[in-house]
């Protein structure tokens, strides 16, 4: 089955950590372009970092030099390492895939929350 799913997601205070993962099936990672995308409460989606097939990497102004975008092909796995989180990363974050087109397979999302 053709899927991704995330994880990590949780509640943490402001400057604190988290890492995302999103675990693919079905599909090996390393063949597309992956994104992270994340809604906040009351917001549209908004993009936060992508990888590209040969490991190119690009961050949203806002997140740039605190999140960082990896991948783990043996474990066909995205991760999304957050650091210094502030309470505008509140956010549902998603990983999505792009087949150099509009996105064409969603995870289910992982809900962050920073609050003290």
């Amino acid at each position: 089955q053709v899927q991704l799913v995330e994880s990590g997601g949780g509640v943490v205070q402001p400057g604190g950590s988290l890492t995302l993962s999103c675990r693919a099936s079905g599909f090996a990672l390393n063949s597309y372009y992956m994104y992270w995308v994340r809604q906040g409460p009351g917001k549209g989606l908004d993009w936060v970092s992508n990888i590209g097939k040969g490991d190119d990497t690009e961050y949203a102004d806002s997140v740039k030099g605190r999140f960082t975008i990896s991948r783990d092909n043996a474990k066909n796995t995205l991760y999304l390492q957050m650091r210094n989180l502030k309470p505008e990363d509140t956010a549902l974050y998603y990983c999505a895939r792009d087949p150099l087109g509009p996105f064409d397979l969603w995870g289910q999302g992982t809900q962050v929350t920073i609050s003290s």
